[in-house]
């Protein structure tokens, strides 16, 4: 007999399904010890210049921000602040994670939050024929173009990444 595993939709994909915008959903072993994008790139077999972190950071003008970056990048928070409208900008600490978005750490997507924070995107997405950004749930990636990202988040785009010294 065989056995087909049921997948619960995340509410990132219901809003992309509302949207009717066309996407790919890729499911990866989780490494509870090593969330980072670079190790989720190499679970799937993507190159890690497809794969893109949210970040949840706090505007001291606007409030909570979501900057969705390449997961080899560093947030660059002068260049977020400027972006967002405000003086500064810094990250939300790990324990406001959750009650902010509903997401966890290596789970958070810029979709199907809460509340409909404000996005940032990184320009590098925009270099990308398809981009992955987490699903909603570690171990879940969804794989879409980066216009339209932007349009199911409304996002920004902006260069919001520390520089390489190459």
């Amino acid at each position: 007999m065989i056995f087909i595993k049921k997948v619960k939709k995340t509410n990132a994909a219901r809003i992309l399904d509302n949207l009717k915008i066309p996407y790919e959903v890729k499911s990866y072993e989780v490494d509870e010890d090593d969330l980072s994008a670079v190790h989720v790139a190499e679970t799937m077999g993507l190159e890690i210049a497809t794969i893109f972190k949210t970040l949840v950071a706090r505007g001291d003008k606007t409030g909570v921000i979501m900057a969705v970056i390449n997961g080899a990048d560093e947030v660059d928070l002068k260049s977020l602040a400027k972006t967002s409208g405000n003086k500064s900008v810094e990250m939300v600490a790990l324990k406001e994670l959750q009650p902010l978005t509903g997401y966890i750490r290596g789970g958070c997507s810029p979709l199907g939050a809460k509340k409909n924070y404000p996005v940032y995107l990184d320009s590098k997405a925009i270099k990308q024929e398809k981009i992955s950004i987490s699903a909603g749930v570690r171990g879940e990636q969804l794989i879409l173009s980066p216009a339209d990202l932007v349009k199911a988040t409304k996002a920004t785009v902006s260069e919001i990444v520390k520089k390489t010294k190459l």
